[in-house]
């Protein structure tokens, strides 16, 4: 599998924990700048636990699992925040 494959299947991977975020879990739109800044710092810090665990499979995973959350909270910010704000 190329990189440029890998990219395009993990980022299909962020799109769909968007929207089991928003839709299956029923988290709503982030209300403003700040608080989506203090949801992606509090998946950053959940990604820095499992960052300082020691290493295993399981540990690996976790950590893929949490940087796939950060990413999709950082698409959740770019579209709820910065696209909604730039809107006239």
């Amino acid at each position: 599998m190329s990189n440029k494959t890998n990219y395009q299947s993990v980022a299909m991977e962020i799109v769909i924990e968007v929207e089991r975020a928003r839709y299956v879990l029923g988290h709503g739109p982030m209300a403003s700048a700040h608080e989506g800044y203090a949801v992606i710092l509090e998946e950053l810090d959940e990604l820095w636990e499992e960052v300082r665990r020691h290493r295993s499979p399981a540990n690996i995973e976790a950590m893929r699992d949490e940087a796939i959350q950060i990413g999709a909270m950082a698409v959740a910010f770019i579209v709820e925040v910065c696209d909604k704000e730039a809107k006239p």
